[in-house]
């Protein structure tokens, strides 16, 4: 249905843009496939006059001319629903290039390799290469996970999702029923923010901890979908960035340099090993699993009795 629908408002942008004069409804009814097969007159108005709605809406300028005889005509002239040329300077353009690299990797790279074409198009200078390597960084949004395409297409569309959810602390996944909002990549991994049904409130779920295929449920959401910034802030929260006290760590040396990086302070303790004082908050014991033997936490007790309960339920299998 929606196929056909996209499918009839193309040939009538079509139809309005590529008349010299004025079409009357006769005419575009006589023109278009699906205008034809309308059942009654009735059925055609109505369609034809939802079509010409939803193309205004798109933003086609769409022109209603009466001809001497008194009949009623329409035009999409070119000049009225043409874009103004695209100017850059070289540091947007660069931006815009840049863009397009970070997506090298995703199955989004296609379309970001069909959008710098435009880009060169519009004045991306050729001495500009956003996928040379023009300096130590190389600035990269990985996506590995099956679940993101399908749950990206989701958050466009408003449409609730049903996948299996394995947490770190569980042996085994569990079935969870989302609204989802938005995904948010932090600190290397993709995140999923949205509303979970059965618990009656917002979630944030790793997508790497997602098994098996991730299956749309229904329409409609039920509950109010927040602001992109605050959805932001909460996946920070998750993701452990919202820390009001500190821990403190054993590290193996040469090891956990994402956690050295965060460490307010570092004592070398001359065997083997160093302490580290880090931020402590929502979602560290999950991230501290993900470094095995190399970790092992001093305190506070709640933290080091998380982890434990954590790399006991990965043991399990």
């Amino acid at each position: 249905m929606a196929i056909a629908k996209a499918e009839r408002l193309m040939n009538l942008a079509l139809c309005l843009l590529g008349a010299r004069r004025p079409l009357s409804k006769r005419e575009l009814r006589g023109s278009i496939e699906a205008y034809l097969e309308a059942g009654s007159d009735d059925s055609f108005n109505r369609m034809f006059e939802r079509d010409k709605d939803d193309l205004r809406e798109l933003g086609l300028v769409i022109e209603t001319v009466e001809n001497l005889e008194g009949e009623v005509g329409y035009l999409a002239r070119r000049d009225s629903n043409r874009l103004p040329a695209i100017t850059l300077d070289a540091e947007e353009a660069a931006a815009l290039g840049l863009a397009a690299k970070v997506w090298q990797q995703a199955r989004l790279a296609g379309a970001a390799s069909g959008a710098l074409q435009k880009l060169r198009a519009a004045g991306l200078p050729e001495d500009v290469d956003p996928y040379g390597s023009h300096g130590a960084l190389e600035p990269r949004i990985p996506v590995h996970e099956a679940a993101f395409e399908p749950l990206m297409l989701a958050c466009r569309d408003r449409r609730p999702v049903v996948f299996d959810y394995r947490k770190a602390s569980a042996a085994h996944p569990e079935t969870r029923h989302v609204e989802p909002w938005a995904l948010e990549c932090w600190r290397g991994h993709w995140y999923l923010a949205g509303f979970d049904r059965e618990r009656g409130a917002e979630r944030v779920f790793r997508l790497s901890r997602i098994t098996g295929k991730v299956r749309a449920r229904g329409t409609g959401f039920t509950a109010p979908v927040p602001d992109v910034v605050t959805v932001r802030e909460t996946v920070r929260g998750w993701a452990g960035e919202t820390a009001d006290r500190s821990a403190l760590i054993r590290l193996r040396r040469g090891a956990g340099y994402p956690l050295r990086a965060r460490a307010t302070r570092v004592r070398e303790r001359g065997d083997g090993w160093d302490e580290l004082e880090i931020p402590y908050g929502h979602g560290l014991d999950a991230w501290l699993v993900e470094f095995g033997p190399d970790v092992v936490v001093l305190e506070p007790a709640e933290l080091r009795a998380d982890v434990v309960d954590r790399l006991r339920a990965v043991a399990k299998g």
